[in-house]
């Protein structure tokens, strides 16, 4: 249910913009400059959810945080449906990427507290494969629909979402962590089946808890102290290295690449999203057998080779050598690095991320680390022009280089979660 809401929701905000700019444009009279800003603040609205999305949380309960951001988002869509000028869109492109920003951070933790621990990772990462499809089912629907018709599907899903969270139970860990007893017993034993036996799972919840609630309030400073830090570091870590890597630079040229190769842009962006949808399918039927560390490693040198083939593909365009293996290096590279992404370091962070934080900082931390994700996403895109002026081939040996460094971080510091409860994975990392 949530995954089909993120599909039509979170990805469809991405993908909105890609097959709109020329009638919009057209439409309301924009200039370039006023689209890009319209393109652009989707992401600062991002930001300002990552920043209130784990108070919220925290604050309103998962189903509550969710409920609020759904419909700020519908008001959002509203707003671009019925926009007759620049301002109106970009009140409405504000509204829908603040609503993905707390979805970002709330629905991986929502799933991973009330997952078992033998398909958590499946669940979580199924998440983002529905955030692919949906960038993939805005773009192509997009060719076909109006923009303002394209706007209106953008409240399907927040009408499935508002009325569907009430046939689902709040997480169970929340109502333990804000006392609610009864209710925390009522929903883990709705989510395991009126059948199992949740009496081990609740207890080692209950401890845990109360060894958490013995612990003084924790603030955002907090956070740095020894006995949260190393989950900090993991959880920021990984979301540096996933942006960081060039995944935004990467998006924002393919079409030009495939362009350049001779391959329509149309299909060759719809094959590009239906590899990653593909790729991060298979990954949730690995990722609770394989485990969390393997993924990101493979993922990671495989982002380092497709960097290297990209580079080395503008390195012989720039100094006209062997120009016509360019286009073949260029797309061959383009794939490999969608591929390898999709593998390992587009979803497996927000796996992990939802599982290493204790309850008692998990909004703070997980808000931060939400943060830096979309901080990163804006970094990428904004300063990618700058460097392919700088040099096109060294633009990807940057990138190379922070996915090298990303591989001996996971080596170096990132735990494997797979097959234990949240309870003994963050005991484990904070002592």
């Amino acid at each position: 249910f949530l995954c089909f809401c993120l599909l039509s929701w979170c990805g469809s905000q991405v993908g909105f913009s890609s097959p709109t700019q020329d009638a919009i444009r057209e439409d309301l009279s924009l200039s370039l400059a006023e689209y890009s800003v319209f393109g652009s603040i989707l992401t600062f609205g991002a930001m300002i959810g990552a920043i209130t999305s784990g108070p919220l949380s925290d604050l309103l309960g998962r189903k509550g945080a969710m409920r609020l951001s759904s419909a700020i988002c519908a008001a959002g869509w509203l707003a671009i449906y019925l926009a007759k000028g620049a301002e109106a869109l970009d009140i409405g492109r504000l509204a829908t990427g603040y609503g993905m920003g707390v979805f970002s951070y709330v629905v991986p933790v929502f799933i991973s507290e009330i997952a078992p621990k033998n398909l958590r990772g499946a669940l979580a990462t199924l998440n983002q494969v529905m955030i692919c499809g949906g960038a993939s089912v805005s773009f192509i629907i997009g060719t076909f629909l109006t923009w303002r018709a394209l706007a209106l599907t953008g409240l399907v899903p927040c009408a499935i979402l508002l009325f569907g969270l009430h046939l689902i139970p709040e997480s169970p860990r929340w109502l333990a962590k804000t006392g609610h007893e009864k209710d925390f017993e009522v929903a883990l034993q709705k989510l395991r089946g009126n059948d199992a036996d949740i009496s081990e799972e609740a207890a080692e919840i209950k401890e845990y808890i109360e060894t958490l609630d013995r612990l003084p309030k924790v603030k955002f400073l907090d956070l740095f102290q020894r006995r949260y830090l190393r989950s900090v570091i993991i959880g920021v870590g990984l979301m540096v290295v996933q942006q960081f890597g060039g995944i935004n630079g990467v998006a924002f040229y393919a079409s030009n690449i495939f362009k350049s190769a001779g391959v329509s842009p149309s299909v060759g962006t719809i094959t590009y999203a239906i590899l990653q949808v593909v790729v991060t399918l298979l990954i949730t039927q690995v990722i609770d057998r394989a485990g969390r560390k393997p993924l990101l490693l493979v993922a990671g040198s495989g982002l380092v080779l497709a960097c290297m083939i990209i580079g080395l593909s503008f390195y012989l365009k720039v100094n006209e050598l062997a120009i016509e293996f360019v286009p073949l290096l260029a797309v061959t590279g383009i794939l490999l690095y969608i591929g390898s992404f999709s593998a390992g370091m587009g979803a497996v962070p927000w796996v992990i991320m939802s599982e290493i934080f204790p309850v008692n900082i998990k909004g703070i931390a997980g808000g931060f680390a939400t943060l830096v994700n979309w901080f990163g996403a804006w970094s990428v895109s904004y300063t990618f022009n700058f460097l392919m002026s700088w040099s096109s081939y060294g633009t990807f040996l940057v990138y190379a280089a922070v996915n090298a460094l990303g591989i001996v971080f996971v080596l170096k510091v990132v735990p494997e979660t797979k097959g234990r409860t949240l309870e003994q994975i963050q005991a484990a990392i904070n002592g």
